[in-house]
């Protein structure tokens, strides 16, 4: 069947197959289960059959298969626990024949699987593929990167950015880039921001919440701090970040999907000094959708993000953070909304998805 014979059928039969630590879509933090909700509802609305593997108390529009009523981390699951997504899979492939296409979204596990099934398998890494490729102890690949490559000639790879492709420590013969989009009716722009910064993330070293911290005391400004904080890094936020937080500084815990937008929304920028390769940063989107500019170290895929001296300003050091945030007013906050709506949108980001779809069933890469 030619591609136009097959666009011109209008309905896939899609699987979408979701990691379960999060409901679909979270209530809270949850990059990747935002991104396979706004997959999921917009292929429903183009009138796609679309089954989603989630967890139960997911909602969705499609059809919902769970193996566990409630997300893992709500059910109080160790992040290094795989038991339940693997079985999450299990189903998925067991019903393969029901599908034209399955979509995974869970990193490795599906790729030793993809085999069992002649249905077309694709996979979406929202998780870094370049992590220190040897270690000091053994000089061998450590073995997430060893599956991946015993596997990638198999692979149908999608990477979020164009650096992530470009720094995996695996080369897929067939890889794709499809950047994240929003659903940007979610966050309302706002052109009069009060007077202070924000930082928002998961509280972690390496998304760079001590930089933030570091640039705002230089300067002496508000700087609100936001995002989930795990038990594992709670001896972290005691020792390193609590006593850093004043009247100016403060600490206001994870938000809800309806806290967000008026927090990204109210603030003069969002100060984003990671401390790695990130593959994408849905967070720069969802600021610049609310027309907050975003100052960012130039790291992973920022400068992919982020125009800079339009949108934002893609940094260096502590030292050019603070200059940037001297010059924020510079930076239209129009521009960063229109930005969004141009590159970042859910349709953008459902359009090159579905066009793939296409091109993968009609076997016509």
């Amino acid at each position: 069947m030619t591609l136009q014979q097959i666009q011109g059928k209008k309905k896939l039969r899609i699987a979408q197959i979701a990691p379960l630590w999060f409901s679909i879509p979270p209530k809270k933090y949850g990059g990747i289960e935002r991104i396979v909700s706004y997959l999921t509802e917009e292929l429903v609305k183009r009138g796609h059959d679309v089954t989603l593997f989630a967890s139960g108390d997911s909602k969705t529009k499609a059809k919902l298969f769970s193996v566990c009523p409630r997300s893992l981390i709500r059910a109080g699951y160790n992040w290094q626990d795989p038991f339940w997504n693997l079985e999450n899979l299990s189903e998925a492939l067991k019903r393969a024949d029901d599908f034209d296409i399955l979509h995974s979204h869970l990193d490795l596990w599906a790729l030793p699987f993809q085999e069992l099934t002649k249905r077309p398998v694709l996979h979406t890494f929202h998780n870094q593929l370049y992590k220190a490729s040897i270690t000091r102890e053994s000089e061998r690949k450590p073995t997430r990167l060893e599956i991946f490559e015993k596997h990638k000639k198999n692979t149908l790879a999608i990477f979020i950015s164009e650096s992530e492709r470009k720094l995996s420590a695996v080369k897929f013969p067939k890889s794709f880039v499809i950047y994240n989009g929003i659903d940007v009716s979610q966050f309302k722009f706002n052109p009069k921001p009060k007077d202070h910064f924000i930082w928002i993330a998961r509280i972690d070293p390496f998304k760079g919440i001590e930089n933030a911290i570091r640039a705002a005391e230089i300067l002496n400004v508000k700087l609100l701090l936001a995002g989930r904080l795990d038990p594992a890094r709670k001896e972290y936020f005691e020792t390193k970040i609590q006593p850093h937080l004043s009247r100016k500084i403060r600490y206001l815990g994870e938000l809800s999907s309806e806290e967000i937008s008026d927090f990204y929304g109210s603030a003069l920028a969002c100060l984003y000094p990671i401390e790695w390769e990130e593959p994408f940063g849905l967070i720069m989107v969802e600021a610049m959708a609310c027309g907050t500019p975003v100052i960012a170290y130039r790291r992973g895929s920022v400068p992919e993000v982020i125009e800079d001296g339009k949108t934002g300003f893609v940094v260096e050091n502590i030292e050019e953070m603070v200059k940037a945030m001297k010059k924020i007013d510079t930076i239209s906050r129009k521009s960063c909304r229109q930005r969004v709506e141009k590159y970042f949108t859910g349709k953008k980001m459902v359009d090159e998805y579905e066009k793939l779809y296409f091109k993968i069933v009609s076997k016509n890469l």
